[in-house]
């Protein structure tokens, strides 16, 4: 391993406790920057991911929120009663099963969305302009195994 910058990079692939705690590391800052570019009293990062799920796979209920979310029950219902104070989710019966509620995004919830990822998006592609066309490949050939990795986890 060596550093650069105060950055220790990984060198030998094989020591994956270094690797883990590397990619922690750069993972964590990234995500700490980008939420810090949001507003004061937006959206919790695990709201905007509810907010996405909704969006990309349609109402569900929050029981398989939470699962598919891998957090408790009680932490979704915490999570969906602020985003529904904010009218970015709504709440309607199961029609299959009128016991259960489902939940689906509001079209507010949709342009905070929108309007979220337009700002991280902006303020990524600013950032990835400085970088070389090699580097940008380089990033863009380890995407799919970052989503790997995050869906195992």
């Amino acid at each position: 391993m060596d550093t650069e910058a105060g950055h220790e990079h990984v060198r030998e692939p094989g020591d994956t406790a270094r690797l883990a705690s590397a990619l922690r590391l750069a993972v964590g800052r990234t995500t700490r920057r980008l939420r810090q570019a949001h507003s004061v009293g937006d959206v919790s990062l695990s709201g905007v991911s509810v907010l996405a799920r909704l969006a990309a796979d349609g109402p569900r209920s929050p029981g398989s929120l939470a699962e598919l979310e891998r957090v408790r029950p009680q932490a979704m219902a915490s999570t969906l009663a602020a985003l529904g104070e904010r009218g970015l989710v709504g709440r309607a019966p199961d029609t299959a099963d009128g016991r259960r509620i489902i939940v689906a995004i509001t079209e507010e919830g949709r342009a905070m969305l929108a309007e979220r990822r337009s700002e991280s998006v902006h303020r990524l592609s600013a950032v990835l302009d400085e970088f070389t066309e090699q580097e940008r490949e380089t990033l863009a050939a380890a995407l799919p195994l970052l989503d790997r990795l995050a869906e195992r986890l």
